[in-house]
């Protein structure tokens, strides 16, 4: 199981590299929570009054937030595994380009020894 400072530098961090797999796996997890907290404040938005509704609310943009950013890092880590410069994960924040930029990173192949932006994939820089 990876420490903590081995997530942080995962979904925080732009220096290094990241593989396909790994890249692919954070990427579902980055969606999938705010798609959570989304779908709980759903089910309490239409029936209740107590305040859950903000509070899931809440938690909704924030996570939401922390993903952006987090797909951002992982876009730029995973371009400096085939060498390419990080500002292309720009193209992570344009709606529909970013699922096919996410598919085309997904699938194409990283440098199989050391680059300039490290050693090794799945390794800060």
């Amino acid at each position: 199981m990876p420490d903590s400072s081995q997530l942080v530098w995962l979904f925080f961090s732009v220096s290094g590299r990241v593989s396909r797999s790994a890249y692919f796996l954070a990427g579902l997890l980055l969606a999938i929570v705010p798609a959570f907290f989304f779908y709980r404040f759903m089910l309490v938005a239409g029936g209740t009054t107590g305040g859950q509704e903000k509070i899931w609310a809440f938690a909704f943009w924030a996570a939401s937030l922390v993903s952006i950013w987090s797909n951002v890092a992982l876009g730029v880590k995973r371009l400096h595994d085939f060498g390419q410069p990080g500002i292309f994960a720009a193209s992570l924040l344009v709606p529909v380009v970013s699922i096919v930029v996410f598919v085309v990173l997904c699938f194409f192949p990283g440098d199989p020894g050391p680059n300039k932006y490290g050693p090794r994939t799945n390794a800060p820089g």
